[in-house]
């Protein structure tokens, strides 16, 4: 089991996660660090925890320094981390304590060969670690069509398995990506993986000023939100993920490859084709007036 964790100036709230992901009841974890340019006390911190770090192996590499995304991109990749299981981690949350036996178990009960990628709900906390409720509860299944206009999930509750990491890492070596968690979900439902997304929250997401807006869990944050749509972020985005998914044509399924084909086309063309292809398409998000947001998108041009 390989944990990899993004860290740049977390020294506030690293030791926290430290400890969560020590008292993890699954027993081997080999924790990969990769800092993207700490000017804090982080790195001291990462390196006092090399004599705690009991479970496994604990190694700190150097980041490229080009924001998140590509600080985890270069953790995908790295030909050096092998593991059967994989694990993306925040530097600032708190884990349940069966975070990833939860996970672990429900992929040891499918198939191997198969890619597959666990995700779940959180529960967000305060600064100072008091509860300030949940992320949405989402019900209706994970799949392409969903991923195309939506990504359910944090990067830092998801774990996959050696043949999602395998499909990943191939899918990233010619191309960047916006975020990490909506290129995960992305392609390994393009290319016909399963997966799993749990309700129960088994991460406790910490709210700050540097990610206060993530979580969308307050009415400020889905109004900023909704501010980035009007102003075109969210189809930058989209643009972003076709020309990942165009870059890995090879890797999708035929299912995947006629959604795409047609939500492609549906972004072209006069309102009356926008609607038509879309609805033909079967995307979705996850709740009505998210789906209602989304073809309003479509009509204003702005996915």
């Amino acid at each position: 089991m390989a944990v990899l964790m993004g860290t740049k100036d977390g020294a506030a709230f690293i030791g926290e996660q430290l400890d969560s992901l020590l008292a993890q009841s699954w027993p081997e974890v080999d924790l990969w660090v990769s800092d993207d340019g700490s000017t804090d006390a982080t790195l001291a911190i990462v390196e006092a925890w090399r004599e705690r770090w009991d479970k496994g192996s604990l190694t700190l590499v150097q980041g490229p320094r080009k924001g998140f995304a590509a600080n985890f991109r270069s953790m995908i990749v790295d030909p050096y981390i092998d593991a059967d299981f994989y694990a993306f981690c925040d530097q600032d949350d708190v884990w349940e304590p069966d975070r990833l036996e939860s996970a672990i178990r429900w992929m040891k009960g499918e198939e191997e060969k198969m890619p597959l990628l666990f995700c779940s709900r959180t529960a967000t906390i305060s600064q100072t670690g008091v509860p300030a409720g949940h992320s949405p509860l989402f019900k209706r299944p994970p799949s392409f069509r969903n991923a195309l206009v939506q990504s359910i999930a944090g990067g830092n509750t998801m774990l996959f398995n050696r043949a999602a990491r395998e499909l990943l890492a191939k899918a990233s070596a010619g191309t960047e990506f916006v975020s990490h968690d909506w290129w995960a979900y992305l392609i390994v439902t393009a290319a016909g993986g399963k997966v799993r997304y749990e309700p129960r929250p088994l991460v406790r997401y910490r709210q700050h000023r540097a990610n206060l807006v993530g979580a969308n869990v307050s009415w400020k944050a889905r109004l900023s939100r909704l501010g980035r749509l009007f102003k075109g972020q969210f189809a930058t985005w989209t643009d972003a993920n076709l020309a990942g998914l165009a870059v890995n044509g090879d890797l999708i399924s035929r299912d995947a490859a006629a959604c795409l084909s047609l939500f492609i086309k549906a972004r072209e063309g006069n309102v009356f084709r926008h609607f038509r292809l879309l609805g033909k398409s079967g995307v979705y998000r996850q709740t009505f007036m998210g789906t209602l947001g989304l073809y309003l998108a479509f009509l204003w041009r702005r996915i």
